[in-house]
Parts: structure tokens; C-alpha cells; sequence
């Protein structure tokens, strides 16, 4: 996997991922009690609003910044962005207000929201390859794991010697060295689309993928993930603290149980997806998470909460997690010309945040009002569902390369070369306003 990393361009550009996700893992940590000094027992509500703006910023966002992505020179975006969530980061530590933390938190997210996303769709014009595309891509959510390590471990230790508001000096010198390098290789560009209204401009990523049988199915498959995800993130402080009575400690250790199945996952699709479809690979993934939600219910049933059981069991959803995550990339690729590709990947980032938005209050309030088991299973149910929607929307035979007739276009069209029916790499566009059965 790492061989990859001998490409310079690539090589910058996930240095940079690197150092701007332990950035933004020590603001994370930092704006906790940020958030316990302004608000005090009111922190909770003010972490909650904060998430909440996070996932309004990221669907509502990243489709307008996805739509004007292919007008700019892609390194000259990346890095002004990065610049404007180090401004933002350089001025939370001086915030004296509630609503100030609100105002910038929805800066720093909405230039997320623009930045990861056009990031996304630079790689694969970077490694053209498939192979080592895909290893970029379990790379890439290997660095996402090992965040979720790193950060809470190098905040405990800064925050020994440091305040809290120090961290986000940390967050700044991370976003300020990604733009560096970012700024010292040369990107890629691909030629603009064609010119458009705002309208068309905006919606274009959805409208191509949800015009896309496989992308379709792979909206289903996010609501899966989603659904399991957040059981574990949203319920796992309850289940360990409060069901089971454990440390912080096992709380970290709990949670790295989950960071472990994925990075498992990681480490292991590359030479997975080199002999096997993308399809058959993800479906076993979400399969995998319903499994395990169902076990665990079952087993608290039979024979309660045990620690040991819940370190198993989060494995498990991590480890399908990461099989349903990870080929994404993959399909986007596939699905789009490269000047589309920002829009997509921008349509791709909004609406896997908005199954989130959905999962996130939904698993705190079964959790809260009905308990543990009852859950597991309605999260269970709903990533079931999203498994069965996929396998409905997303066919078992799925070419690249279609053949099709055009009754769209008139016979002395550029693209049919005198031949209404032919074959090629097909995806979603201006001469393909629908998939192929429907021209």
C-alpha cells in the first residue's frame, strides 16, 4: 500500500491530509472545554448545536462549492481554503460568546465543506490507475483511524504542560502546513465543463448521482454505515460509563475497538478489491454491521452487557464499516468525467452527511427514551433497510461500458458518428441526461 507514497504529488497530498486532520482533532478536543467554560452544565447543548451546524454546513455547502469547483485552479482553491479555517481557528481562543462559537464553527465547517470534497476528486486525477487509486483510498481512511487515536492522545499530553487554548494554535499550525504543501506541487485541473446557469451548476452533482444506478445504491449503503456509526459514536460513552459502570480509560479503549475493524479493513480491501468486485465486497460490509447490531441485542438479552462482548462487537462494525466506506471512491471515479468529478464528489459529501443528520439525534433518542437493546435493534432495522434499498437499486450486473441507442440526439451528432446505437465507458452528462435503458 504504501508504494504509493512514491509519488510526490500524492505524497504531499496526504501529508497534508495528515496534519490537517490532527489539526482539526485537537481543535475537537480544545472546543469541549471551550465549550464547559462558556456554558458550563450547558456545554452538552452547545457541542450538540455545534455538531448540528457542522452537518447543516456540510449538505448545504459542499454542492454550491462543488458547482464552481472545475472555474478555479484547484491548488489555488485548496489552499485558501485551508488559510480561511486557519483564520477561524486562530480566533475561537478569544471568543467570549456563545453565538461567536456558533459564527465561526459554521466558517470553519462551510470551508470544510469546500475543501474536503474537491480534495476527494483530485486524487483520482493524481493516481489515473485503479490499483493504486483503491490503495490510496484504504490509505486515506487509515489516516481517518489513526486521527481518531492521535489527537485525543497528543491533546492529554499538550494539555499536561498547556491550556486548553494553546490546542488551537495546534489546529492552525496544521491547517497553515497542509496549505503549504498543498502550494509546493502542481495539480491537475481538468477543463471546465461547458457553461451553465447557477441552478444547473449546483445541482448538477446530485442530478448526476442520483441518476446513477450504482450511486444510488451507494446512498443506501451510507445510510447503513450511518446507522451503525452512530450507535457506536453517539452510544458508546452511555453503554461504558453508565451501563457498565467503566473508566475513561475504557471509554478510549472502547472506541479504539472500533478505530481497529476499520483500519483492519484498511489494510486488507487493497488485495481484496484487486480480485473482487466493489459490489459483492460492500454488501458483505453492511451485511456484517446488521449481523453484529443483531448479535450484540441478542446476546444482552440472553446474558447482559459485558465489556468484552462490546470490544468484539465494535470491531465487527468497524471492520464492515470501512468495507462499505472505503470503495466509494472507486465508484465516484467511475461514475463521472473527470470536470464532473468535484460536483459529484461535493453531491457524494452532502448527502452522506445528511444520513448522518438523521442517524446522530435518532440513536440518542432510542437509546434514551427506550434503551439499550431496543437500540441496536431499530438501528439494526434501518441499516437493514439501507442494505435491502441497494441491493434493489444498485443491479448485480454492473459495466462500465454500455451499449445504447441516442433517440436524444439527431443522427448528425458529433457523439454518434452517424450510429444511433453504439458502446462505450458510460456515465451521466450532457449526451446522457439518463442511464442507458432510459435514452
Amino acid at each position: 500500500m504504501l508504494d504509493i507514497l512514491a509519488d510526490r504529488t500524492y505524497r504531499h497530498l496526504f501529508l497534508a491530509q495528515v496534519v490537517a486532520l490532527l489539526g482539526t482533532g485537537l481543535a475537537t478536543v480544545a472546543l469541549g472545554l471551550l465549550a464547559f467554560d462558556l456554558a458550563g452544565d450547558g456545554a452538552a447543548f452547545v457541542l450538540g448545536t455545534v455538531f448540528t451546524i457542522k452537518m447543516v454546513a456540510y449538505v448545504g455547502i459542499a454542492p454550491v462549492a462543488g458547482a464552481f469547483a472545475d472555474r478555479l485552479p484547484r491548488r489555488a482553491l485548496l489552499v485558501t481554503l485551508d488559510l480561511v479555517r486557519a483564520g477561524v481557528a486562530l480566533a475561537l481562543p478569544f471568543v467570549t460568546e456563545v453565538w461567536q462559537v456558533y459564527v465561526l464553527i459554521f466558517l470553519l465547517q462551510s470551508a470544510s465543506a469546500a475543501f474536503t470534497p474537491t480534495f476527494q476528486a483530485t486524487i483520482p486525477d493524481v493516481l489515473s490507475e485503479e490499483a493504486r487509486y483503491t490503495r490510496a483510498l484504504s490509505l486515506s481512511r487509515l489516516a481517518y483511524d489513526l486521527e481518531n487515536i492521535v489527537s485525543p492522545t497528543l491533546a492529554a499530553l499538550l494539555l499536561a504542560v498547556m491550556s486548553y487554548h494553546s490546542l488551537f494554535l495546534g489546529t492552525v499550525i496544521g491547517f497553515v502546513a497542509s496549505a503549504l504543501l498543498v502550494v509546493s506541487v502542481l495539480l491537475p485541473s481538468p477543463r471546465p465543463s461547458e457553461p451553465r446557469g447557477v441552478y444547473d451548476r449546483t445541482t448538477r452533482g446530485v442530478r448526476i448521482y442520483l441518476a446513477t444506478p450504482r450511486l444510488r445504491g451507494l446512498l443506501a449503503l451510507n445510510l447503513a454505515a450511518a446507522a451503525a456509526g452512530a450507535m457506536v459514536l453517539v452510544n458508546t460513552v452511555v453503554l461504558v460509563r453508565g451501563s457498565l459502570g467503566l473508566s475513561e480509560s475504557a471509554l478510549a479503549w472502547t472506541l479504539f475497538a472500533f478505530g481497529a475493524g476499520s483500519m483492519t479493513a484498511a489494510l486488507i480491501l487493497p488485495r481484496v478489491l484487486d480480485a473482487l468486485p466493489d459490489r459483492p465486497v460492500m454488501f458483505s460490509g453492511a451485511g456484517l454491521m446488521v449481523a453484529t447490531l443483531l448479535g450484540l441485542s441478542l446476546t444482552i438479552l440472553l446474558a447482559g452487557l459485558g465489556w468484552s462482548i462490546l470490544l468484539t462487537a465494535w470491531l465487527m462494525v468497524g471492520l464492515g464499516y470501512s468495507t462499505v466506506l472505503i470503495p466509494s471512491g472507486r465508484l465516484m471515479r467511475r461514475s463521472a468525467h473527470a470536470e464532473d468529478r468535484p460536483a459529484l464528489f461535493a453531491a457524494q459529501f452532502a448527502l452522506s452527511h445528511a444520513c448522518w443528520l438523521v442517524t446522530y439525534p435518532l440513536a440518542g433518542w432510542l437509546l434514551t427514551v427506550y434503551g439499550v437493546v431496543p437500540a441496536l435493534l431499530g438501528l439494526a432495522l434501518l441499516a437493514a433497510s439501507g442494505m435491502l434499498m441497494a441491493l434493489k437499486l444498485w443491479p448485480a450486473n454492473d459495466p462500465v461500458e454500455l451499449e445504447h441507442n441516442h433517440s436524444n440526439l439527431p443522427l448528425d451528432h458529433p457523439h454518434l458518428n452517424g450510429e444511433r446505437h453504439h458502446a462505450h465507458p458510460f456515465v451521466v452528462d450532457d449526451h446522457h441526461p439518463r442511464w442507458a435503458s432510459q435514452l
